[in-house]
Protein backbone atom coordinates (compact mmCIF):
# COMPACT_ATOMS: atom_id res chain seq x y z
CA UNK A 1 0.00 0.00 0.00
CA UNK A 2 1.14 3.42 -1.09
CA UNK A 3 1.03 6.67 1.19
CA UNK A 4 -1.67 8.32 -1.33
CA UNK A 5 -4.15 5.15 -0.54
CA UNK A 6 -3.41 6.29 3.42
CA UNK A 7 -3.61 9.73 3.04
CA UNK A 8 -7.24 9.20 0.82
CA UNK A 9 -8.35 6.55 3.60
CA UNK A 10 -7.93 9.58 6.27
CA UNK A 11 -9.97 12.50 4.34
CA UNK A 12 -9.93 15.79 3.74
CA UNK A 13 -9.19 17.35 7.20
CA UNK A 14 -5.76 18.54 6.40
CA UNK A 15 -2.52 19.23 8.55
CA UNK A 16 -2.99 21.37 11.76
CA UNK A 17 -0.15 23.88 11.25
CA UNK A 18 1.22 26.72 14.05
CA UNK A 19 3.04 29.64 12.90
CA UNK A 20 6.32 30.11 14.06
CA UNK A 21 6.62 32.17 16.91
CA UNK A 22 3.15 30.55 18.39
CA UNK A 23 3.84 29.97 22.36
CA UNK A 24 4.28 26.22 23.53
CA UNK A 25 0.80 26.42 25.83
CA UNK A 26 -1.23 27.53 22.90
CA UNK A 27 0.15 24.41 20.91
CA UNK A 28 -0.96 22.29 23.95
CA UNK A 29 -4.37 23.63 23.89
CA UNK A 30 -4.39 22.49 20.19
CA UNK A 31 -3.27 19.29 20.57
CA UNK A 32 -5.69 18.99 23.04
CA UNK A 33 -9.19 20.43 22.06
CA UNK A 34 -8.34 18.52 18.37
CA UNK A 35 -7.38 15.11 19.98
CA UNK A 36 -4.30 15.09 17.79
CA UNK A 37 -0.35 14.67 18.68
CA UNK A 38 1.68 17.36 16.92
CA UNK A 39 1.43 20.44 15.19
CA UNK A 40 3.26 21.02 12.05
CA UNK A 41 4.98 24.48 12.05
CA UNK A 42 4.92 26.10 9.38
CA UNK A 43 5.04 30.35 8.02
CA UNK A 44 2.18 29.81 4.85
CA UNK A 45 0.54 26.51 5.72
CA UNK A 46 2.25 24.98 2.98
CA UNK A 47 5.89 24.63 3.80
CA UNK A 48 6.75 22.49 6.49
CA UNK A 49 9.54 24.09 8.75
CA UNK A 50 9.22 21.84 11.71
CA UNK A 51 6.95 19.59 13.86
CA UNK A 52 6.38 19.95 17.86
CA UNK A 53 5.03 16.80 19.11
CA UNK A 54 3.10 16.08 22.68
CA UNK A 55 6.24 14.05 23.08
CA UNK A 56 8.17 17.03 22.69
CA UNK A 57 6.14 19.37 25.34
CA UNK A 58 6.46 16.48 27.90
CA UNK A 59 10.53 16.29 27.77
CA UNK A 60 10.44 19.93 28.03
CA UNK A 61 8.04 20.11 30.82
CA UNK A 62 10.83 17.45 32.25
CA UNK A 63 13.74 18.92 31.66
CA UNK A 64 12.88 22.56 32.30
CA UNK A 65 9.46 22.81 34.16
CA UNK A 66 6.55 24.82 33.17
CA UNK A 67 8.48 27.65 31.96
CA UNK A 68 8.94 26.15 28.69
CA UNK A 69 4.54 26.91 28.17
CA UNK A 70 6.23 30.38 27.73
CA UNK A 71 8.58 29.89 25.00
CA UNK A 72 7.91 29.52 21.33
CA UNK A 73 7.27 26.55 18.69
CA UNK A 74 10.74 27.49 17.83
CA UNK A 75 12.71 26.73 20.90
CA UNK A 76 11.57 23.03 20.66
CA UNK A 77 10.38 22.09 17.28
CA UNK A 78 11.63 19.48 15.27
CA UNK A 79 13.97 21.18 12.27
CA UNK A 80 15.09 18.11 10.42
CA UNK A 81 11.85 16.78 8.95
CA UNK A 82 11.69 13.17 7.85
CA UNK A 83 9.08 13.52 5.27
CA UNK A 84 8.14 10.73 2.86
CA UNK A 85 6.15 11.09 -0.28
CA UNK A 86 2.65 10.07 -1.91
CA UNK A 87 4.25 6.83 -3.84
CA UNK A 88 6.14 5.34 -0.65
CA UNK A 89 4.83 2.51 0.38
CA UNK A 90 3.46 1.83 3.82
CA UNK A 91 6.62 -0.39 4.64
CA UNK A 92 8.80 2.05 3.92
CA UNK A 93 7.38 4.61 6.04
CA UNK A 94 6.87 1.96 9.35
CA UNK A 95 10.62 1.09 8.96
CA UNK A 96 11.60 4.83 9.11
CA UNK A 97 8.94 5.93 11.80
CA UNK A 98 10.29 2.73 13.87
CA UNK A 99 14.11 3.63 13.13
CA UNK A 100 13.51 7.14 14.37
CA UNK A 101 11.49 6.70 17.06
CA UNK A 102 8.67 9.19 15.94
CA UNK A 103 4.82 8.73 15.29
CA UNK A 104 4.08 11.06 12.47
CA UNK A 105 5.63 12.11 9.31
CA UNK A 106 4.69 15.02 7.18
CA UNK A 107 3.64 14.06 3.48
CA UNK A 108 5.41 16.52 1.40
CA UNK A 109 6.07 17.24 -2.61
CA UNK A 110 7.62 19.61 -4.67
CA UNK A 111 8.54 21.70 -1.25
CA UNK A 112 4.97 21.41 -0.15
CA UNK A 113 3.28 20.07 2.12
CA UNK A 114 0.21 17.63 0.54
CA UNK A 115 -0.63 15.45 4.29
CA UNK A 116 0.37 14.07 7.46
CA UNK A 117 0.28 10.18 8.30
CA UNK A 118 0.48 8.66 12.11
CA UNK A 119 2.15 5.80 12.67
CA UNK A 120 -1.64 4.79 13.69
CA UNK A 121 -2.25 4.96 10.33
CA UNK A 122 0.45 3.10 8.84
CA UNK A 123 -0.46 0.62 10.97
CA UNK A 124 -4.10 0.78 10.01
CA UNK A 125 -3.58 0.32 6.71
CA UNK A 126 -1.11 -2.70 6.96
CA UNK A 127 -3.58 -4.44 9.60
CA UNK A 128 -6.78 -4.03 6.48
CA UNK A 129 -3.40 -5.14 3.74
CA UNK A 130 -3.30 -8.37 5.56
CA UNK A 131 -7.02 -8.91 6.28
CA UNK A 132 -7.41 -8.69 2.88
CA UNK A 133 -4.40 -11.24 1.86
CA UNK A 134 -6.01 -13.75 4.51
CA UNK A 135 -9.29 -13.42 2.73
CA UNK A 136 -7.82 -13.82 -0.49
CA UNK A 137 -6.25 -17.21 0.69
CA UNK A 138 -8.45 -18.48 2.62
CA UNK A 139 -11.02 -18.37 -0.57
CA UNK A 140 -7.91 -20.10 -2.68
CA UNK A 141 -7.54 -22.82 0.22
CA UNK A 142 -11.18 -23.65 0.28
CA UNK A 143 -11.88 -23.23 -3.66
CA UNK A 144 -13.76 -20.14 -3.49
Amino acid sequence: MQVTQILKSKGTEGVVTVKPGTLVTEVAKILAEKRIGTVVVSSDGVTAEGILSERDIVRELAAHGAGCLSDPVDAYMTRKLVTCIRSDTADDVLARMTEGRFRHMPVVEDGRMVGLITLGDVVKARLSELAMEKDALEGMIMGH
